[in-house]
């Protein structure tokens, strides 16, 4: 293996916590344990980038797996060995129940099929998870001749066990501290090659859908749900990473387990774990018919009441399954939700309470060149570092710093904060540490994507409650509202329902005689300076005429149209993009004067419009004599709204009824009346 730059950069940061991650994979596809296992035996002995040290604890390592991992055919000479020396040492998941006839515990060591192995009240006391589905440890077995010879004697009991995972008080300081070496990107890269996987060549949103996996683990009673294609690893994190996580397989999930058990009062999974995750979601079920609704009122409040008591949990929820069919289809054919147990899919009570649905689409499949051959945390270092997170918050940062549009309700703002939370925790594990504002709206930015695809699914099965989905925020009190959208919603060049930029609009072109009609987007920005600056090269000469009358027209009535601003202290590029064959943006005064308005004002212009119209020199606003035409091209391009004349409204009574219904056609007098009606409220 090659040391980059990173490499170098991590062992210097990180002396004796990292591993090369392509040693992991060769263990693990030799043993028979997740590989946070395998990391904990490599992270013993192999912490270093000095060859020879790794060498050598390859080898102890090898030896070690081999000696106590129980493979398939080798379980009565396990047995056989733990008679004769009376002791033996295998990594196994133990599993503890209480058996109430002798009121003792017993203990199952699935690799050994021994389902009656003795074990002290204390060490269940030390390690309760052991009841709730059992975890990997080293178990110590002991064996007792006498006991063996004893009418339904047991003679194998548990001696001493040791749990795979560290249980260092100051591991995350040392954290804190390496941060402090690495760029935000480079962090970034080096977190994910701790969980195994290669960020080179891996696209910026592939990337942040891997670190929105990691955020359950370190927010508390967070619930996320991921969907998407089949091989994406959706799983892994959650199996094989992380000691504190559980995967529930598809199947029956019991509310004993999950929750309480009412005959012996013992706390289920969500109380043991950081995380529960149910694998194959479509396919689980409760054993309950009130499951689902404990599951929301845990969802909600992390709380669930059994009996007389309320008990209080933090741990995650998170739901990964697959669609049958591409994201785009799955849109066309129901909403993201579809996937779900047919109890949870249709219910929009039970999608508010999830904070984050992860475009499973942007993840690409696992194949061999993903994973990552360079150096990377120890798994039980970086998931104790993880755990420690949980108890703290990044919300102060926000404060005084990000405004959130109105378009939020409480259980939205709740979402998306925790959201914030958690990606800055994972990037910035220092919670003293100074945010830039550049990392913070990234957070933000993700936050509110992965909150409102909740809500667009809300939408689509009609609830009117939610349709408002514009999500907007604010970084600093003079910034400018920026809104979010949800990428799969609408191509990169389509018209979307949700507002652009501030001083971006879609305008249509009602062409002329040598040129047909076209759709344009104009965007223009403002800074210090003065005069409109046109960045289209060469600049379209009819496009020029249709911007200068739309300046003069600001220059003097600058007091109706944007108040005590004076345009004339400000400098305005634009640009104009065509999406069709006319090039020239002829007679689009009226959407050139709104864009120069919506920069200096720094408001945007609602989502879904396109604006047609020229107004002249002197104010005037010329007719248009191809209204239904324009109507109709509209429709093609995916608009919802039309901001006509409105001299051209007799026109219109020749438009079709179909394409009428499918349009929100609005008439303005003049250029005034034409901005306020295009601004968002």
């Amino acid at each position: 293996m090659q040391l980059d730059d990173l490499d170098r950069k991590a062992a210097d940061a990180f002396d004796g916590y990292i591993v090369r991650k392509d040693l992991v994979r060769q263990f693990s596809r030799q043993f028979p344990v997740p590989t946070y296992v395998v990391e904990f035996m490599l992270g013993r002995y192999c912490a270093t980038i000095d060859e020879n040290e790794i060498q050598e604890g390859l080898g102890i390592v090898q030896r070690q797996l081999s000696e106590r991992t129980v493979r398939a055919g080798n379980e009565e000479l396990i047995k056989s060995t733990a008679k004769e020396k009376g002791q033996v040492r295998i990594i196994d998941i133990i599993a503890a129940r209480l058996d109430a006839k002798t009121d003792s515990y017993l203990v199952e060591l699935p690799s050994l099929k021994l389902r009656d192995v003795r074990v002290s009240s204390e060490l269940v006391n030390q390690h309760q998870r052991m009841l709730t589905g059992g975890f990997y440890a080293e178990v110590t077995l002991g064996y007792d001749a006498s006991i063996a010879l004893e009418k339904g004697g047991r003679p194998f009991s548990v001696d001493g066990l040791r749990a795979i995972q560290l249980s260092q008080r100051d591991v995350l300081d040392k954290l804190s501290q390496a941060r402090a070496k690495f760029t935000t990107a480079e962090w970034k890269d080096f977190l994910l090659r701790s969980i195994g996987i290669e960020p080179a060549g891996m696209l910026d949103r592939a990337k942040d859908a891997m670190l929105l996996r990691m955020v359950p683990f370190v927010e508390r009673n967070y619930n996320m749900v991921e969907i998407g294609p089949r091989g994406t690893g959706k799983s892994h994190l959650f199996q094989q990473v992380s000691p504190y996580a559980h995967l529930v397989s598809g199947g029956k999930a019991t509310v004993a387990r999950m929750f309480v058990n009412n005959a012996n009062g013992q706390r289920g999974l969500v109380c043991q774990y950081d995380v529960v995750c149910f694998d194959e979601v479509s396919g689980i079920s409760f054993d309950q018919k009130d499951g689902v609704n404990i599951m929301k009122g845990y969802m909600e409040s992390g709380e669930f009441s059994r009996g007389k008591e309320s008990i209080r949990a933090d741990g995650s929820i998170v739901m990964v399954g697959n669609f049958d069919v591409d994201v785009e289809h799955q849109q066309r054919i129901g909403h993201l939700f579809q996937p779900l147990p047919p109890e949870m899919r249709d219910d929009t009570a039970f999608m508010d309470r999830i904070h984050c649905y992860l475009p499973g689409w942007d993840v690409p499949k696992l194949k061999p060149d993903i994973f990552t051959n360079h150096f990377g945390l120890v798994s039980d270092f970086l998931s104790e570092c993880l755990t420690q997170l949980r108890s703290q918050s990044r919300l102060a940062t926000l404060q005084n710093r990000v405004f959130f549009g109105g378009a939020l309700s409480g259980r939205d703002i709740n979402g998306v904060n925790k959201t914030i939370s958690g990606l800055l925790k994972l990037i910035s594990p220092n919670q003293d540490a100074e945010i830039s504002d550049e990392d913070l709206e990234w957070a933000v930015r993700l936050g509110l994507e992965v909150r409102r695809r909740v809500k667009e699914q809300q939408k689509r099965i009609g609830a009117a409650e939610f349709r408002n989905t514009h999500f907007g925020y604010t970084i600093g009190a003079e910034g400018v509202e920026k809104f979010v959208s949800t990428p799969e919603l609408q191509g990169q060049n389509g018209i979307g329902d949700e507002p652009l930029e501030a001083g971006q609009i879609w305008v249509l072109s009602p062409g002329g005689q040598d040129e047909h009609p076209g759709l344009f987007r104009l965007e223009v920005t403002e800074g210090p300076g003065s005069g409109v600056r046109i960045l289209n090269k060469p600049v379209p000469q009819a496009f020029q005429e249709s911007i200068r009358c739309a300046e003069q027209n600001l220059y003097a009535r600058a007091l109706q149209l944007v108040g005590d601003r004076d345009p004339r202290s400000h400098e305005f590029s634009a640009q104009l993009r065509g999406f069709d064959s006319a090039k020239t943006g002829a007679k689009t005064g009226v959407a050139s004067l709104i864009a120069l308005c919506s920069a200096l004002l720094r408001k945007s212009v609602r989502g879904g419009l396109i604006v047609v119209g020229e107004v002249t020199l002197g104010g005037t606003i010329e007719p248009i004599h191809n209204a239904v035409s324009l109507a109709e091209l509209a429709v093609e391009k995916g608009a919802k709204s039309l901001l006509l004349p409105v001299a051209c409204r007799r026109q219109l009574f020749d438009l079709s009824d179909d394409m009428a219904t499918k349009l929100d056609i609005e008439f303005y007098q003049d250029a005034k009346d034409a901005l306020l009606k295009a601004l968002v409220d």
